[in-house]
């Protein structure tokens, strides 16, 4: 049975009880060859349920707890996985109690994006390794914090990026390291894919019932719910998510990365783009191109909602590709997804085929590592989790603090690389298929922000309103404990 949700007034006095009183102790064990690691699922709405679906199928693995805000949630998660007799999971409504428990050994964190810090940080104090879906973050800080966290409690931290454990993408990153496309000229990732506006509303929404509000809010600011979907599409709003540079563009410049072997944020980077077509209430663009420029080998990322042309049922798609990679070298190209992909030469015939996997070793790559303690084992791991997001959020800051842009201003901007310069021509075309008048809806230009990775913070002209957008304010008893 799902745990009372706490009323508004109860909630607020007994987090400032525990708050002050309370610390969540560390419990961590080693793991025997034949014991089961146990597994608590944190947010089990899509996303989370397939972990639950993954982790349960797995042999020397146990799902032993559930949690989230909705106790609809839990409810739909207890009916489609545990029908079994003798089978059911604990539940819980506050993640604070869950951790408490010490017959939990990992947690899987499937929440919103403003949760994923707070809910690794405090489980790694607790004792727990950490599977924690992409974004790793919310903001850059809290990569940081996340980093530490791992460090100073020695834990295993994975991070859902599953590609880094695709094996056609292994093998293609092999193949491309090895020369066989030449010098590389530029990594493109690319999301084109079709979403729909959201719903309209006219002023602040009933919370669905069943759902704890005050603790899906969590360390976000405390105001009223002003979308009509609770769930999901917090993606489109700031104090949650990243927009989709953070939803699912970070699988490609975690690719990119990956790919080129960067550990390291970029020096510079800038950001094109506006919701454009959408008539809804979302702040976060729908179509968008951003470079991050990488020496010798610039990353670009290139994100669009909107058809092929205007009532298209298709989104766009790069020679037949819609979301995944190009890698661009002298001497050819390679695109591909987690489906696999080829190389092509320069004259577009196929050369060599790697056959994707989707990387449904990924969690078995976690599982592994907790019960070795071997960290550099991890295939995607909190420090490479820290940049993917990382990069998603330089994206968004130049994004945030851009200025309506004419055509001949973007391309003045984007001159001195002439990859960018074409790719702005194609967004630019994209929107004219679309119908959409950007005289009335201008494109917005971010400004070329430059960054100072050693110390990870923004340099330059715009450096005291970019570095403003490195962390945010927490609410009283959601702050994350600082670990540096």
């Amino acid at each position: 049975m799902v745990e009372e949700s706490y009323t508004r007034r109860a909630f607020l006095k007994k987090a400032a009880a525990l708050t002050a009183a309370v610390t969540i102790l560390p419990h961590a064990r080693i793991f025997g060859a034949n014991e089961d690691i146990r597994v608590a699922v944190v947010g089990v709405g899509n996303k989370g349920s397939q972990h639950v679906a993954m982790f349960k199928s797995m042999p020397g693995v146990r799902v032993v707890a559930l949690c989230d805000v909705d106790s609809n949630r839990v409810a739909e998660a207890l009916k489609k996985h545990f029908k079994e007799a003798g089978t059911q999971p604990k539940t819980y409504t506050d993640v604070r109690r869950l951790l408490e428990d010490k017959e939990v050994d990992a947690v899987c964190v499937a929440t919103p994006n403003h949760w994923h810090a707070l809910v690794t940080v405090w489980a790694c104090e607790a004792g727990k390794d950490v599977y924690v879906e992409k974004p790793a973050s919310h903001t850059i800080w809290e990569g940081q914090q996340m980093i530490a966290a791992a460090k100073k409690h020695n834990r295993i931290v994975q991070v859902g990026m599953q590609s880094r454990s695709d094996a056609g993408l292994q093998g293609a990153r092999q193949y491309i390291k090895e020369g066989n496309i030449g010098e590389l000229d530029y990594i493109r990732g690319i999301y084109y894919n079709l979403r729909q506006p959201l719903p309209k509303v006219t002023g602040p929404q009933a919370p669905p019932a069943g759902v704890d509000y005050n603790l899906w809010l969590g360390p976000a600011p405390d105001e009223p719910l002003t979308r009509k979907n609770l769930h999901y599409d917090w993606h489109w709003f700031w104090p949650y998510g990243n927009g989709e540079l953070g939803n699912n563009g970070v699988h490609m410049m975690d690719l990119a990365s990956w790919f080129l072997d960067i550990k390291e944020f970029p020096t510079r980077v800038v950001s094109v783009g506006g919701r454009f077509g959408f008539d809804d209430d979302a702040p976060t663009p729908n179509t968008q191109t951003v470079l991050y420029d990488y020496k010798p080998v610039p990353i670009f990322c290139e994100l669009r909602n909107l058809p092929a042309s205007k009532g298209a049922s298709e989104a766009d798609n790069l020679n037949g590709l819609r979301v995944g990679i190009e890698v661009k070298g002298k001497e050819g190209y390679y695109l591909a997804y987690n489906n696999g992909g080829w190389v092509y030469d320069n004259k577009g015939k196929r050369v060599k085929q790697f056959k994707g996997d989707g990387g449904g070793s990924h969690h078995q790559n976690f599982i592994d590592a907790v019960r070795s303690r071997k960290a550099e084992t991890v295939a995607a791991n909190i420090e490479s989790g820290h940049l993917a997001a990382g990069l998603a959020h330089m994206g968004n800051i130049s994004h945030k603090l851009g200025k309506p842009a004419n055509g001949a201003e973007i391309l003045k901007s984007a001159a001195e690389f002439p990859q960018l310069s074409r790719m702005i021509d194609q967004f630019n075309e994209h929107l004219l298929v679309n119908g959409v008048d950007v005289q009335k809806n201008q494109r917005m230009l971010g400004p070329w922000l430059t960054f100072d990775p050693a110390a990870q913070k923004f340099t330059g002209e715009q450096e005291a309103a970019a570095n403003a957008f490195l962390t945010t304010t927490y609410r009283s008893g959601f702050e994350i404990p600082n670990q540096v």
